[in-house]
This record gives C-alpha cells, structure tokens and sequence, in this order.
C-alpha cells in the first residue's frame, strides 16, 4: 500500500462516489409554458411565498379593513351628533326640566334661609317659639269651643228668638272691635320704636303688625291711628303713612291681646327686635293689664255688597 493510500483523507475520499454533475436545464419552447409556472401563476399571490408571509399579509389586510371600518364608524357617530339636531317636542321637555330643576333649587334655598333663623337660635328661644305655638293652637280650640256652645245655646234655648238677638249683638261689638268703629280695651302691651337714623321703613311696621296679629292681637293702634283689615302702610320722605296719615318716630304700638304671647312674638331670633337692631333702631316692649284703645274709623258705606240674608 503507497503512503497516499495509507492516509485517511485520501482513503475517505476513494471510498466516496464521485460527485454527480447537474444535468444542465433545458430549453423552453416556444410555444407554451410548462405545467408549474402556469399553475404557480393560478395559485395566486401567495403561491412561492412561505406561509409566515402569507399568514403576515392576511393580518395585515385584516387589520387594515378593521382601521377602515373604525374610522368610519367614528365619523358616522360625530356626524350624527353635530351639528345637533333637536325637535319641538325635545326642546319644550328640555325647556320644561329647566324650570323644575330651578324650581327645585329655588325651593331648597329659601327652606335653607327660613331654618337658619332657627339653626342658631338658642334653646331658651325654641322653648318659647314652642311654647307660642301651643298657644296658638289652644287659643284656637278655645274658639272652637266658644262656638259649639252658641251653637248648643241656640238649639236648646226655650226663647231662641231673644238668644239670638243676645248673641247678634255680642257679634256686632266684637266685629266693632275688628273693624275699629268701636273703643275697646284689655290687656295686652306697648312697643315703642325708636329711629333716630330715619332708617325704620313701612315694610318693617307692616312686619311688625302682622307677627302682633299671627300672635292673637285683636286691637291695633299705631301713634293715633287704628289699624284694621284694610290699613296700608307707605314711605313719605322720611316717615310713615297709616292709611294716608303721616306719623313720626317714634312709633308706639298699643295692642291688646295676650302679653305671654305677643311679646315672644316679637322678640324670636330674626324677629321683629332684632330685625330693627340691625337698623339701628331699638324697640322696647312692655306689659299691661289694661290698654286703651281708643282711636276710631268712620263707618264706609259700601257701594256694591249688600247683605244675603233675609
């Protein structure tokens, strides 16, 4: 055995078959196409690509058709809200909401100024405003009562004739009394306001009579004048007119009524007291066991109204 022999690269090499040659491609004919290319060409654009890059291209156009369908659906949705578009019936409920919602509002802030008064007051003072108002109601029930016995009166009387004569007169001085044609006296208190600012106004004398009449006042007189159902109170210049009569500070009040409930009346916390305080002017309260009530009115003849009873 020669030396090349004995070494191993030229025996690997002698023990492997010589390498095959290519065969070299043949022409083409002229007149047609083979088999493969005309069927690569009807598989399509994916036919010679790897499926990697064909499954990327699928994505691709998918996710591109989705892009478009959201974009559209997005300019759908803003063209159906702009420019808006409202009917007449949507436009009046809107219209309609608004009120109530202020409505509501307005409601909740006047409750809220109301109960703040209270919220600060002390508890001596919600005593007292309690306390008037059992009075109130038991002066009412008081009332009732008073009229279940005339009613009994008249029914049970042997002589009902000449009771009710009784009870037609009692009627007429009483609503003497109301109407101011007649004196009247009992107790009840005096208020006196002093103004030496000229800040006191009609709004807050009005004020101050009607908490005396909630409280129960049956009798009114204001510096000579009697205050009954259809007194009017105005500005002139620097005082106050009662039903056309000019009167000057101070301003004295003559009431009668129940002083355990007029006087509270007047001083609950935003009351009539305090009110004027904040005016600078003061008001000072007394009771009476007897007030005089003595200024009168002419009795109007009305026009129009006549009585319905036989």
């Amino acid at each position: 055995m020669s030396d090349e022999e004995r070494q191993p690269e030229n025996r690997l090499r002698r023990e492997l078959p010589d390498e095959v040659p290519v065969p070299a491609p043949r022409p083409e004919p002229a007149t047609g196409r083979p088999a493969e290319e005309a069927s690569g060409e009807a598989a399509g654009p994916t036919a010679g690509r790897t499926p990697a890059e064909t499954s990327g291209e699928t994505a691709a156009g998918t996710t591109g058709q989705s892009d478009e369908a959201r974009l559209t659906g997005r300019r759908r949705l803003v063209e159906g809200l702009w420019p808006p578009r409202f009917s007449r019936a949507q436009l009046i409920v809107a219209v309609l909401l608004f009120g109530l919602g202020f409505g509501l509002a307005v409601q909740v802030a006047s409750n809220s100024d109301s109960d703040s008064a209270l919220r600060g007051a002390r508890q001596e003072d919600l005593v007292r405003i309690l306390d008037e108002l059992d009075d109130r109601t038991q002066r009412l029930e008081d009332e009732k009562q008073g009229l279940e016995k005339q009613r009994q009166e008249l029914q049970s009387s042997s002589d009902q004739a000449a009771e009710a004569r009784r009870q037609t007169a009692e009627k007429e001085r009483q609503l003497g009394i109301l109407a101011g044609t007649v004196a009247a006296q009992g107790p009840g208190i005096t208020m006196t306001i002093a103004d030496t600012k000229g800040t006191v106004k009609a709004d807050m004398l009005l004020d101050a009579i009607q908490e005396l009449r909630a409280a129960g006042a049956e009798a009114i007189q204001i510096n000579g004048v009697r205050v009954v159902a259809s007194t009017y109170l105005s500005d002139t210049g620097d005082s106050v007119s009662v039903d056309g009569n000019k009167i000057n500070a101070p301003y004295r009040f003559k009431v009668i009524g129940k002083p355990q409930d007029l006087e509270p009346a007047l001083n609950i916390p935003g009351g009539v007291v305090q009110t004027l305080e904040k005016e600078q002017a003061t008001a000072t309260v007394e009771r009476s066991t007897k007030i005089v009530v003595d200024a009168l009115r002419q009795v109007k003849q009305p026009d129009y109204a006549r009585s319905s009873s036989p």
